[in-house]
């Protein structure tokens, strides 16, 4: 499953905000579109973020590159900054802006369309990277799945948000592959239901079971011991091991900290901030209200009540059993674990 990729001469997109009822593919060629799909959510999923994003620098180099020189620069500026702009959360998405703006840098003595031929490469690798991240993660946490294991997940970390696979979905597929026959239980995730819409669609296509629940029934089915362990993927992880993801995630931890859950976070490198200490200084992304306020237009809450809507939140580091990642399993502690993943 594919939710971008790059085909005759333009980035495809599956669009997600559609999703389970329409299956739909939009076709991109302006750096702009692509900025709006990301703030749009057509595409979302931090590692699928970064691959769009990577195109959509290179998008922007093929609309400028007949410019001279130093015009073709600045308005390249104008591009990584607009892409830059779209989402604060996702570090992946300024992991992929950076690597292609470096390429910019290293060949200043190129012309612009050498150039722009350079960042396609780039973008391609960027993409072929992330699927090959997904399935070593994979691997690695399929070795942490026991037999007819159980496992919660919250929000989507599947194929849709990657270039394929998966990330805590992707651990999933692994263990089903390995014949550990692994069933799943699957937050909604209020408000956009990307447990609902999507992480239930992707698992029921593959024939993986899942079985769909609100996202305040998770303890109860703890209680029970309906659940053997917790996988979810990240949006940004500090050096410390605190991770930003849907939010929910953090509640999640807590019941599963109270039951004697495991608890597992699985993203690759490009999804760590090693320059960010903790995760008290990651932004958090707050999004429409109307998001609480309809569903599908639908309107479910009065006129006029206060709202708010953070998108993600924070789980300590104290409540991750361990952090999947391309490089292996890491283990507290993870403020000298998590560092010397850079030098890997």
């Amino acid at each position: 499953m594919k939710p971008i990729y790059y085909e005759d001469g333009a980035l495809k997109m599956l669009d997600q905000t559609l999703l389970p009822t329409q299956e739909v593919i939009h076709s991109y060629t302006d750096y702009r579109e692509i900025a709006q799909a990301i703030v749009a959510m057509i595409v979302r999923g931090a590692p699928a973020i970064g691959v769009t994003a990577a195109y959509g620098v290179y998008f922007g180099a093929e609309e400028f590159k007949n410019q001279p020189a130093e015009t073709f620069f600045k308005s390249m500026d104008t591009v990584c900054e607009t892409l830059r702009a779209t989402r604060p959360t996702a570090v992946n998405l300024f992991w992929a802006v950076d690597r292609m703006a470096g390429v910019i840098r290293a060949n200043a003595d190129k012309n612009p369309i050498q150039i722009t031929a350079l960042l396609k490469q780039e973008a391609d690798a960027i993409c072929a990277e992330d699927i090959e991240m997904c399935r070593t993660m994979g691997a690695y946490g399929a070795a942490l799945i026991h037999k007819k294991d159980t496992i919660l997940t919250h929000c989507n970390a599947g194929a849709l948000a990657t270039a394929d696979y998966g990330t805590a979905l992707g651990v999933v597929r692994a263990a089903w592959e390995a014949g550990k026959e692994i069933s799943v239980y699957a937050d909604e995730t209020r408000p956009f239901l990307q447990g609902a819409r999507l992480t239930a669609y992707e698992l029921h296509k593959d024939g993986i079971p899942v079985t769909l629940i609100t996202d305040n029934m998770a303890g109860w089915m703890m209680k029970q011991g309906k659940i053997d362990c917790v996988v979810v993927g990240a949006d940004r992880i500090a050096r410390n091991g605190d991770v930003a993801n849907k939010i929910g995630t953090y509640s999640v931890s807590i019941l599963a900290k109270a039951h004697g859950i495991p608890f597992y976070v699985a993203a690759p490198t490009s999804t760590i901030d090693f320059d960010m200490w903790s995760g008290d200084d990651i932004v958090i992304e707050e999004r429409d209200c109307r998001e609480i306020s309809h569903i599908k237009g639908q309107q479910i809450a009065p006129d006029g009540v206060a709202m708010e809507n953070p998108a993600f939140d924070v789980t300590p580091h104290q409540n991750v059993t361990a952090i999947i990642t391309e490089k292996g399993v890491v283990y507290p502690p993870y403020d000298i674990n998590i560092p010397a993943l850079q030098e890997s």
